[in-house]
């Protein structure tokens, strides 16, 4: 079935479809997104390389843009960007506790030497 455009939904049973059609390709997209957020920490070295302010700030301005350039409300941009800062903040978080984890296990030495037998 091909999306309706807004203007074409003759009833409610057809703008609710599309609404339950668009939320299930935001779901779909953050779950591509997430998919990202596990490759970049398994290619950082530290748990700092999580937390990246500047890079931060230039996807929330960059969503915010793309928001206005949409038309939606000024109210809305805002609201956009906030809920974005409060994704990328989960990311960041998860990132963090791989990249400690990966550290941990790094600094395990094992109890004996490899090939070590006694």
């Amino acid at each position: 079935m091909d999306p309706k455009r807004p203007w074409e939904c003759a009833d409610m049973t057809q703008v609710r479809a599309e609404i339950d059609r668009i939320d299930e390709t935001m779901v779909d997209l953050i779950a591509q997104r997430f998919g990202y957020v596990e490759r970049a920490w398994q290619l950082k070295k530290d748990p700092s390389d999580a937390r990246v302010p500047w890079r931060i700030q230039q996807v929330i301005d960059r969503v915010k843009d793309r928001a206005r350039a949409t038309g939606m409300p000024d109210e809305m941009v805002e609201m956009v960007g906030a809920q974005w800062r409060n994704m990328i903040g989960w990311f960041v978080q998860y990132e963090e506790e791989k990249l400690m984890g990966q550290q941990e296990q790094r600094g395990k030495a094992p109890d004996k030497a490899p090939g070590d037998r006694t």
